[in-house]
């Protein structure tokens, strides 16, 4: 699986790469590609962000987003550009987002080791 980070340029010594807050499993880059074949999104970044929500007061936006905002942490998997903003990337560190298709229905699942619990309804998390 080809998994990069692009990094500012440096003329000064080497710096380790920074940490990709997120990985995609098979699925949900299958997914993601064929939503943005589907719409006509080629070149956009899949924006993964943690915001205010639910019940439990925190919860994932997933949007395709023509250009990453400035300060953003960009890398590319399998072909998908991806992003995220700093404070997402603190939430988000290890977490795989697969997708999966059932009888009641279909659509991303968040397999995160920094959310400490759930909500009822399984749309929100705390940390």
């Amino acid at each position: 699986m080809d998994t990069t980070t692009t990094t500012p340029d440096t003329s000064q010594a080497p710096q380790a790469a920074p940490q990709v807050a997120v990985r995609l499993t098979e699925a949900a880059v299958r997914q993601v590609k064929e939503v943005i074949k589907a719409q006509g999104f080629e070149g956009y970044f899949f924006s993964i962000r943690v915001v205010p929500a639910g019940c439990s007061g925190l919860g994932y936006d997933l949007n395709l987003v023509k250009e990453s905002k400035a300060g953003d942490i960009v890398w590319e998997q399998d072909g998908v550009k991806l992003a995220t903003d700093g404070m997402s990337g603190q939430y988000l560190g290890g977490t795989e987002i697969d997708y999966v298709s059932a009888i009641t229905g279909s659509g991303f699942k968040f397999n995160n080791p920094n959310a400490k619990s759930s909500c009822g309804c399984g749309t929100s998390f705390t940390t």
